[in-house]
């Protein structure tokens, strides 16, 4: 063995550091990790879901929890709300907190993504989410439990740390100077300008960005994650700058690219823009648009909007 590597394990030996945790496990790799006190497997679907069938020990915090209001479900929830949620699920700086939902398809993988994100930015470091989701751990065979989990409250008192958070003011910088990769998130139709999320007051894409279709981080047909070779592939099909910045319609498809990006392929300084397009085109001072569609097109939609909005 190299004398370098024989130095690095008896240093990790002697100081009981243990290795950091990886961004994705798989189900096999999850379970004998149950026992160590320290886990806790954050299930994030809803509570009739999680009573049916959990991993054991897991604790419930549905997504919506982690999102912010209707208006614009990409924007942060309060720095109090979080902190309490974080204390409710009895996590600390040292907890390694394992995500998981129902994994049925790559829009899925994102609400993990967001919830990791949303971690690592209250400084948890030892983050994974389980790839796959629970559709991957029940088709491996593994346990599961119906028991209630009671966890006793965390005095953990985080503060949200900025460093892969983008605001609207940050992406107008960015836009007016062209100092960093806006990485769109959305499939064609969104980029393109031929749709647009209904809270989102225009359809089109930022100024200048490139379209990294969240879809292409998964093996095909399936809701798994690539491994990290092909990750590595798929941000190579983008230009890199010093700066990239992820968005899509509120920060949940955006949140996958980001994590392929930040987390799976390794680069650095790539940030979410939480509230993405719903905040950018909800802007009073109306931000620059690319890819907009034209004046009586988006007449149509805004008239087909509202049908549907008082028909429903």
């Amino acid at each position: 063995m190299n004398q370098k590597l024989i130095a690095a394990a008896l240093l990790f030996s002697s100081s009981g550091w243990a290795l950091a945790a990886q961004p994705l496990l798989t189900p096999a790799a999850l379970s004998p990790l149950l026992k160590d006190p320290q886990l806790r497997v954050i299930d994030i679907r809803d509570a009739k879901g999680f009573a049916a069938a959990h991993i054991p020990g897991a604790v419930n915090a549905p997504y919506a929890q982690w999102r912010g209001p209707a208006s614009n479900p990409g924007e942060l929830p309060d720095q109090a709300k979080l902190v309490a949620l974080v204390q409710s699920l009895g996590l600390t700086a040292q907890t390694h907190a394992v995500v998981v939902s129902t994994g049925k398809d790559a829009t899925d993988f994102g609400a993990m993504a967001r919830v990791y994100w949303t971690l690592k930015s209250l400084g948890l470091t030892e983050l994974s989410i389980v790839n796959g989701g629970m559709q991957a751990w029940d088709a491996a065979k593994l346990p599961t439990s119906t028991a209630p989990v009671q966890i006793a409250p965390s005095s953990y008192a985080p503060s949200f740390d900025a460093r892969w958070l983008a605001t609207r003011d940050e992406v107008q910088q960015h836009v007016k100077l062209s100092n960093a990769v806006l990485v769109d998130s959305r499939p064609d139709a969104f980029y393109q300008g031929k749709t647009q999320a209904p809270a989102a007051k225009l359809a089109g894409t930022l100024p200048g960005a490139v379209q990294l279709d969240f879809n292409q981080w998964f093996v095909p047909g399936s809701s798994t994650f690539v491994e990290t070779a092909q990750a590595k592939q798929v941000a190579a099909r983008i230009q890199h700058g010093p700066d990239m910045v992820a968005f899509c319609n509120t920060g949940h498809w955006a949140a996958t690219d980001w994590f392929g990006l930040s987390e799976v392929a390794g680069l650095p300084n790539v940030r979410l823009y939480a509230g993405s397009m719903v905040d950018w085109t909800q802007s009073p001072d109306m931000p620059a648009m690319q890819n907009m569609p034209g004046r009586g097109e988006q007449l149509l939609r805004a008239t087909k909007q509202w049908w549907e909005k008082k028909l429903n």
